[in-house]
């Protein structure tokens, strides 16, 4: 997610097999051929995923932050315009980046990607009819029973399960860089708010929680564009304060 350069292995120098290697003078014939034979190719270098994987947490992230911080729209209002962006460039692509984090050997990159993509996924689909999620707490049952009052509290518990998760890459950032322990500490605050407005109702948590997670969103962007800006691709480069190891 977050690692510029591939492991050395990858720029390993690899003679070709049309130019046998000369261990000594006298090597014989024989023994090119065999070295020959076993030559291994060197593995195909994998791009660094983590500005894409960045950019679709960091965009889905804006747009759902602007509504739940009423920028330019009522905080409560319906914000079904995210349904698309949380399936497709939050949740896919997402998703994907997590898969290529894992090829590319990085863990910590592969548990975030792999897991806020499927956060995006399943909040997605909590606002699509056919999964029929809402519509227990929205339609009264044979009993007529109403259970409106419950959503508030069940979409609280599932935002609660998320910001201990969120704590707990927050603790497993602080070996990467500065950058990504600010964007894990603001996504922590901002779960911890939009858990608090589910619980208490309270609509000032809300659009607190929507403020925290636009501070997310543009630092997000920040340490993907800072990926972008590697010294081989472009003129000046964006520090993300790395954090030593001891």
């Amino acid at each position: 997610m977050y690692k510029n350069e591939l492991p050395s292995p990858f720029f390993n120098i690899h003679h070709s097999p049309n130019q046998p290697t000369q261990h000594s003078s006298n090597m014989s014939d024989a023994e090119n051929k065999h070295s020959m034979a076993h030559h291994t190719p060197a593995p195909p270098q994998v791009a660094n995923p983590g500005p894409l994987g960045l950019s679709a947490f960091s965009l889905t992230t804006f747009v759902l932050s602007c509504y739940n911080a009423g920028a330019g729209v009522s905080p409560t209002g319906p914000a079904t315009i995210i349904v698309g962006l949380a399936l497709f460039y939050g949740g896919l692509v997402q998703l994907l980046a997590g898969m290529w984090e894992f090829k590319a050997g990085n863990m910590f990159g592969a548990t975030a990607f792999s897991s806020y993509g499927a956060f995006w996924l399943s909040f997605g689909v909590i606002f699509i009819p056919w999964f029929g999620i809402l519509a227990p707490y929205t339609t009264k049952d044979a009993a007529g029973n109403d259970f409106t009052y419950e959503l508030d509290n069940a979409l609280g518990i599932y935002l609660l399960a998320w910001t201990i998760f969120t704590g707990i890459m927050l603790i497993a950032s602080h070996r990467t860089s500065g950058g990504l322990v600010a964007l894990f500490f603001a996504l922590f605050v901002t779960f911890v708010l939009l858990t608090a407005s589910k619980f208490n109702a309270s609509t000032t948590c809300q659009v607190a929680g929507g403020a925290f997670g636009i501070i997310t969103a543009i630092i997000g962007w920040y340490v993907a564009l800072s990926g972008l800006l590697t010294p081989e691709t472009s003129n000046f480069t964006l520090p993300v304060l790395p954090l030593k190891k001891n």
